[in-house]
């Protein structure tokens, strides 16, 4: 009877270990996810050319302790577009936006939007808060007032 017992808390115990691993990875994953930046005279300053595959990069902007974060794509046709990495329906679940081809897609509640619609005048429900941004050559840059006007969703 004692051999039993040991076996399943011994299986339990692996289980619970199993488990640990996982969500400690994809926690660690999470975090990963963002690089990591700086404001320089009230302006962050990203190097297009990170953008040029088509893939979209992450970033996560402190502000008083509260990570601020956004996401910049190159469009289909060439145009790139900024977002907050959070919608005005979903924020609160802070899942964010994962890119699934020429689509960003909520990760919270699966609503897919196309790249090359991001931007002023596709705002509200679950499209990724629209975050300006200006286009100077080889760099775009954001201002910190943007990225404040947008804390309300993290």
């Amino acid at each position: 009877m004692s051999t039993n017992r040991t076996k399943l808390v011994v299986m339990a115990g692996i289980v619970m270990v199993a488990l640990s691993v996982g969500a400690v990875s994809g926690f660690a994953f999470s975090l990963g996810k963002y690089e990591k930046v700086k404001a320089n005279k009230g302006t962050i300053t990203l190097p297009v050319e990170k953008l040029a595959d088509g893939k979209a990069r992450f970033y996560k902007f402190e502000d008083g302790g509260k990570n601020i974060t956004f996401f910049a794509v190159k469009a289909a046709d060439g145009s790139i577009r900024t977002a907050f990495d959070a919608c005005d329906a979903c924020y609160r679940d802070r899942k964010g936006y994962e890119q699934q081809g020429d689509k960003m897609n909520c990760k919270n509640c699966n609503q897919k939007f196309a790249i090359k619609r991001l931007g002023p005048n596709a705002t509200g429900g679950c499209n990724p808060g629209y975050l300006p941004h200006k286009q100077n050559g080889k760099t775009i840059s954001v201002s910190v007032a943007d990225l404040k006007g947008g804390a309300r969703y993290f």
